[in-house]
């Protein structure tokens, strides 16, 4: 969970992207490095084995400031996707503030989305933490590649869910990277502004931290 510490005004959360393996959960953070200002990231720390799989996590610290003082830092995991990394999984989902699921649009890869979204829910509850709490955006990457599942569809499938409307994406590209980012942020904040009673002034403004969020130049 958020690392509060009042007496300095720094927040510290944690964001984890997950879903299936190959689904485009480093490309996301990749793209977050490029595209970002430079100025309010870290280094990308990317850990891959011999077939470009993520084993463990990759990590992109950033750094935001709100106008009344408030140190906001963010750090962005990812997991790997592979069925026998569910231990890794759960370790690196542990004290999440919020969740960005990065589902494969192709159409033979839904069962594994579905897989995966289950294990993230049973992850969680192992956690102590409810899916339906957790502020959490559905990312639908690889929109570039033919034959990916009607987005109507989609949209129609997920509408009566807590995590509707769905985010498409081509990661590989930056499309929707950033904005799937930003609609996390929009979720995320309200739900820490009540946890820490945080009063209207001194609270986590989403608005003030999205207009800091710009693309470098030459972004999209």
């Amino acid at each position: 969970m958020a690392d509060y510490l009042a007496h300095e005004r720094k927040l510290t959360l944690k964001v984890v992207y997950y879903g299936p393996a190959l689904s485009g959960k480093t490309t996301n953070l990749m793209q977050l490095h490029t595209l970002l200002r430079p100025q309010r990231k870290g280094e990308l720390m990317v850990l891959e084995t011999r077939d470009d799989r993520t084993l463990f996590f990759d990590v992109l610290p950033i750094g935001l400031r709100s106008e009344n003082g408030l140190d906001l830092r963010l750090k962005l995991y990812t997991v790997p996707g592979q069925v026998q990394h569910d231990s890794t999984r759960k370790a690196v989902l542990s004290r999440a503030d919020g969740v960005i699921f990065v589902a494969d649009s192709q159409a033979a890869q839904q069962d594994n989305n579905a897989n995966a979204f289950d294990n993230l829910a049973d992850n969680l509850q192992k956690l102590g933490m409810d899916i339906e709490q957790l502020p959490l955006v559905v990312q639908f990457n690889k929109r570039d590649v033919p034959g990916a599942v009607d987005e109507e569809g989609l949209q129609a499938r997920w509408r009566d869910t807590p995590w509707a409307p769905l985010c498409m994406a081509s990661a590989i590209s930056g499309q929707g990277v950033v904005e799937s980012f930003r609609l996390l942020l929009e979720r995320l904040y309200p739900a820490l502004n009540r946890e820490y009673q945080l009063a209207d002034g001194e609270g986590i403004d989403a608005a003030t931290f999205v207009r800091q969020l710009s693309m470098a130049e030459g972004g999209s």
